[in-house]
């Protein structure tokens, strides 16, 4: 059997527990395609994704109906193992690192080359060394090929996520037998410049003839990397479009069935009434989070304003909500309505009213293993005593409340769910960042951080976030302070954005201002002076 497609993915059907996720859908892709998969969250896309590398999540709830077909024969993989020698490789969205380990150590991970030894050569190749020196070699290889100046022996934990995410991308790159490679959000994590990076590997990779198979929420990169798209909505497809005769509006219209408005409009300044009724003062403030470290920042933050933080990668706009928080050792002085705040107490922070919603939302944010109403409901149950009740002088959790509230919040972020009850671990990305918010905002927060928010959520899902932080702040008078690597994001909801280069405030912009400013600011050219 011929074809002249490298995959070709037919008629797959898959059910969980009754419930319909996908509905017989079929995709072809050639041998250095590059293929875009579009569709809002819980449309099925990582269920298919699941069914193409053999994840044991498929096949322990019942398997699948239709063929996955590589180089035009049946191949039904029922392994990662399996997806791996047939020459599929996956970027997963969320990331498959081992923490401990180095940047080598990951990225060679059962691919180890070795070298023979005294030993060896007499009991055989079983006991040979690891060759770190070749394998080193490989790492740099691929790292290089990515544009990352990051050093192979550095340990993995501890680094930013948008480190971690090249990771994952080099080990992928490193292997021999790579046919078709899937990239399930890849520059979710990635600052602007990293991006642009990535987008010119993927294209490289695609020339050597290397099919792909991107999936992203960003629709201007599906445009600009991509040659043919599929749309998937309810575990269906609705469209297949040639790129050249697509755009971003018709993308997302057939991703949702609804016209959307552009959530990337520039929005207008507007006055605050008091512009020196600060809320929070950062006083030299210098936080060690690798990768991200803040040095020596000044920064004053208005009462009733949405105040973005915005620079490239690595220059340490994620490290000051990590240390205003305290996960990072942090020096320096954070005031509050006038009053200090104690340095490296999470619990002290979130007493004094600020959340914070983590930019690493499977590491630190969420209890995978706990139901969405007790990730909700767990940090006023232990910050604020909320949703409990006295019973016989005891105090027990109002399960009632908590379910009616969490219902509440699923409603209203849109949260994609079987129910309230339903593990978190089992949500897609963007649902789990829903949750994330909803347990934030469980605290009633006079101010709220919200770190990299719209990540990995699909263009749907964005607006209501967002919407939903411009509803905080205008109709609660909330102070939101929001992190992000995409400015025209900050640009579309901040007052004020800061922006940060070198670990320092190289200086604050209003939205409207001129992309010229912002790119100057973002290189470092805008001047040295600090701005409040």
């Amino acid at each position: 059997m011929t074809t002249e497609y490298l995959l070709q993915i037919k008629n797959i059907v898959k059910d969980y527990s009754g419930n319909r996720v996908l509905k017989g859908v079929n995709i072809n892709i050639k041998p250095g395609e590059i293929h875009g998969l579009v569709g809002e969250n819980g449309a099925g896309k990582s269920t298919l994704m699941n069914i193409l590398f053999g994840m044991p999540v498929i096949h322990n709830t019942g398997g699948y109906e239709g063929d996955i077909i590589i180089d035009g024969k049946v191949a039904n993989p029922k392994t990662p193992r399996e997806a791996m020698d047939l020459g599929i490789g996956m970027v997963h969205q969320e990331f498959m690192l081992i923490p401990g380990f180095t940047v080598t150590e990951n990225i060679k991970l059962n691919r180890e080359i070795t070298k023979s030894n005294v030993i060896s050569r007499v009991l055989g190749p079983k006991l040979e060394t690891l060759d770190f020196k070749s394998m080193r070699k490989d790492s740099r290889e691929a790292l290089d090929k990515l544009g990352m100046d990051l050093d192979e022996r550095e340990i993995v934990e501890g680094l930013p996520v948008g480190f971690m995410q090249f990771i994952e991308i080099a080990r992928e790159i490193d292997k021999d037998n790579l046919k078709l490679l899937v990239f399930d959000e890849p520059t979710a994590v990635l600052a602007e410049s990293e991006a642009d990076t990535f987008l010119k590997v993927v294209k490289k990779l695609s020339d050597l003839g290397i099919a792909i198979l991107f999936i992203s929420h960003r629709l201007d990169e599906i445009i600009e990397v991509t040659d043919n798209i599929t749309v998937l909505r309810d575990g269906e497809v609705v469209s297949y479009l040639k790129t050249k005769e697509a755009n971003v509006n018709q993308i997302a219209e057939l991703m949702v069935g609804r016209k959307l408005d552009n959530v990337n409009t520039i929005k207008k300044a507007r006055e605050i009434e008091n512009k020196d009724d600060y809320i929070l003062e950062l006083k030299n403030v210098s936080v060690d989070m690798p990768g991200e470290r803040v040095k020596g920042l000044n920064l004053k933050v208005r009462r009733g304003e949405i105040l973005g933080i915005g620079g490239l990668g690595g220059q340490g706009k994620i490290g000051i909500a990590n240390g205003i928080m305290g996960l990072y050792k942090t020096t320096g002085e954070i005031i509050k309505d006038g009053k200090k705040l104690p340095l490296n107490q999470p619990k002290e922070v979130l007493d004094a009213g600020i959340a914070f919603v983590t930019e690493d939302r499977r590491g630190v944010g969420l209890l995978l293993e706990n139901s969405i109403e007790e990730n909700i409901a767990i940090s006023a149950l232990q910050i604020k005593d909320r949703f409990i009740k006295k019973l016989a002088g005891m105090n027990i959790m109002a399960k009632k409340e908590i379910r009616e509230y969490a219902l509440k919040m699923i409603e209203e972020l849109d949260i994609r769910c079987t129910g309230p009850r339903q593990l978190t671990g089992q949500l897609s990305g963007g649902n789990q960042q829903k949750v994330c918010i909803a347990r934030a905002l469980t605290l009633e927060p006079d101010i709220i951080m919200v770190s990299e928010p719209t990540r990995g959520i699909d263009v749907g899902a964005k607006k209501i976030v967002l919407d939903l932080l411009k509803k905080l702040n205008e109709e609660l008078g909330m102070t939101v302070i929001i992190t992000s690597s995409e400015l025209a994001e900050l640009r579309s909801i901040s007052d004020r954005i800061a922006i940060i280069f070198e670990g320092k405030l190289e200086g604050i912009l209003e939205p409207d201002a001129s992309d010229v400013d912002f790119g100057l600011m973002m290189a470092g050219e805008y001047g040295k002076g600090e701005v409040s």
